[in-house]
């Protein structure tokens, strides 16, 4: 089993919004702004080869679906579709994945099934031969969206799945089509039903941790459904994974692909070891 790190269509984004309540003199100190007040952001995916034979990728990033005026808005650097040229350097092409693991179904985690935008074509599924794998309750969240975050989701993506026939939606610590080599966990805070991934010593943090920043307690997104419950969700996660050894793998974090859990003698979280990429990486 090898881990790599996938690298999707990057963003720009503001970064009160990501830092919800932290100040500016704090979060600037990390991620420098441009001058719209903006910070660069990966959507980084996971590339899992030989998981008992097959290629399963965690997440797929924002991707290219987005028409011109949406993508600037929201955005998205490359007008082209990234996450295809970063599989490619990895040997692989989408036709090549068994398996697609989804923590949630907002746009910039699954964004990157759809083929990319092109002038009066209808959206497109991409991975023909993948099981897409979603969280049960997070489906059910898709289906009847809070106004907070409906516009997070992709309106034709749910069908479009359903339409594959390769859809499978996970309720426990195990799916179907990977079986005990994926342990599932869940968190609320962010969105209903985010599913959390742990594979091969690696956990996929997702929107729980976007990237190093955010494994201090206080700091959440101003996306987060509920911060309280995630600050709480977030202790216990982060607790679990320094017990067992088990490193972070961040989607959002623009410099950094992986990373030690750390606590000091006042009970700070922190991060250790940090790798910009994973190209083969094996669990020591």
């Amino acid at each position: 089993m090898q881990l790599w790190s996938i690298i999707g269509n990057s963003q720009q984004l503001d970064g009160g919004a990501m830092f919800g309540n932290a100040p500016k003199a704090l979060w600037s100190r990390w991620i420098t702004p441009d001058a719209q007040n903006r910070i660069p952001l990966a959507c980084r995916c996971l590339l899992v080869k030989d998981l008992d034979g097959r290629n399963v990728l965690f997440e797929t990033g924002i991707g290219a679906f987005f028409e011109p005026s949406l993508r600037e808005r929201y955005g998205v650097v490359e007008d082209r579709h990234v996450l295809l040229e970063s599989l490619a350097a990895a040997g692989l092409s989408h036709e090549h994945i068994d398996v697609v693991v989804l923590s949630h179904l907002h746009f910039d985690h699954a964004g990157g099934l759809l083929a990319a935008w092109q002038e009066g074509q209808s959206p497109r599924l991409l991975f023909p031969k993948a099981t897409y794998v979603v969280g049960a309750e997070h489906w059910r969240r898709a289906e009847h969206p809070h106004p907070r975050d409906r516009a997070s989701f992709i309106p034709e993506l749910q069908q479009l799945l359903v339409d594959s026939g390769r859809l499978e939606l996970v309720e426990g610590e195990h799916s179907k089509v990977l079986g005990d080599a994926v342990r599932f966990s869940y968190s609320d805070g962010h969105t209903p039903g985010l599913m959390l991934a742990e594979v091969g010593g690696v956990v996929f943090c997702a929107d729980l941790i976007p990237g190093r920043f955010w494994v201090h307690l206080p700091i959440t997104m101003g996306y987060d459904r509920w911060p309280e419950k995630l600050i709480d969700e977030k202790r216990a996660f982060l607790d679990d994974k320094l017990a067992r050894d088990i490193h972070l793998f961040f989607t959002h974090d623009h410099d950094c692909a992986l990373a030690r859990v750390t606590r000091d003698e006042r009970g700070r979280y922190g991060t250790a070891d940090e790798q910009r990429e994973l190209a083969g990486w094996v669990h020591p």
